[in-house]
């Protein structure tokens, strides 16, 4: 099996179009066209976490953070991301790194924490907008169902909890081909009238080359006549971050002592708590500080992130902000990432890394 099978296993739970922009996500050293020996994952892709690799020979590490974020202007090892991709080059080991891919992805990090938290009814925080993608076509009558059928089967008109969603039209199609064309419906020279049905179906991008490949190829006419557009809608289904619900409420007590042995936090940096009964709790993994005003807006009783500065908690008068550390809010990433890819591949060593990556420790 090649290490792409893999890859593009995690990318139906994680596609990488649902990254950011500003996101080095994806491929960062290594062939996919290489057969693979096993898999190591793991929240950073240290020196420490590659020797672990070699040592288990895994051919293949799947992080969470990109090891390569900016740019490299040499190869010396001479700090710890040099390091780490010399090291696996020398190797061969190949580094993906989903991020924000994951983030964004309905059943991601954030969603992952809540699960942990115990949290039930999990809904997405901040969800995306301009996202999805809206497909129209025009078909003749006699292939309007075969091309339909077609595709669906590549996951056109599949949207959240629905498939096989679609809209369409009857109407009237006219064309005239000049000689060098080869209509298969009237004669080329002269203008044909055609009933035909209109087609609109809606699709998330990452699926945007397998729809118009799938078009193309089941549609009968020479020449189709298509229109991709995006959307404005909010899709509740992608997003970054993830709100919940206790089935009994909590006092601010009792909900930071669940947080700190949730997630086993050296410490948890926390608004005045003002006694407040904690029920409704938004969470973010990583830097969610730009969450504050959504967890607001949504009714959350609390917010749990990372990476708060200072200003930041002075926004806490209406919420419980809780800091509960970068590497401590994604580190069930790792045992996300494991499950998924255990469920499906049992040929090969899938492993969680054992070596120590969080950079910062409690005194």
């Amino acid at each position: 099996m090649k290490i792409q099978e893999v890859l593009s296993y995690i990318e139906q739970l994680a596609p990488r179009h649902y990254a950011e922009d500003f996101d080095n996500t994806g491929l960062l050293t290594g062939d996919s066209n290489t057969e693979i020996k096993g898999v190591l994952v793991t929240l950073d892709c240290l020196e420490n976490v590659v020797d672990e690799a070699i040592s288990k020979n895994c051919n293949l590490i799947v992080a969470f953070h990109p090891i390569i974020f900016s740019g490299l202007k040499n190869l010396k090892p001479d700090n710890y991301v040099k390091r780490a991709v010399v090291k696996a080059i020398k190797n061969d080991i190949a580094i993906y790194a989903t991020h924000t891919a994951l983030d964004n992805a309905k059943y991601g990090v954030s969603y992952r924490m809540a699960e942990e938290l115990g949290l039930k009814n999990i809904k997405t925080l901040i969800p995306q907008r301009g996202f999805i993608k809206k497909l129209v076509t025009y078909i003749p009558k006699s292939h309007f169902e075969m091309v339909k059928e077609e595709l669906f089967k590549v996951g056109a008109g599949k949207l959240g909890n629905y498939e096989e969603s679609s809209f369409s039209i009857n109407g009237t199609g006219t064309f005239l081909g000049n000689e060098k064309s080869n209509p298969m419906i009237g004669e080329k020279g002269k203008r044909s009238t055609i009933e035909e049905t209109m087609l609109s179906v809606t699709f998330l991008p990452h699926l945007e080359s397998i729809v118009l490949k799938t078009l193309l190829k089941s549609h009968p006419y020479e020449e189709v006549a298509y229109e991709i557009s995006t959307l404005n809608n909010q899709y509740d289904h992608i997003g970054m971050g993830a709100i919940g619900e206790f089935k009994e409420e909590m006092s601010t007590n009792h909900f930071l002592n669940k947080t700190k042995n949730t997630f086993n936090s050296g410490v948890v940096r926390h608004t005045n708590s003002k006694n407040k009964k904690i029920k409704k709790v938004a969470l973010l993994g990583g830097s969610g500080a730009f969450g504050i005003k959504n967890a607001i807006q949504s009714g959350a009783d609390a917010y749990i992130t990372a990476d708060l500065k200072y200003h930041d908690f002075f926004q806490g008068e209406s919420i419980l902000l809780c800091d509960v550390g970068h590497y401590e809010s994604e580190q069930f990433t790792k045992n996300l990432l494991h499950e998924y890819l255990s469920k499906k591949f049992s040929n090969f060593a899938i492993l969680c890394a054992d070596a120590q990556t969080n950079p910062v420790n409690y005194y």
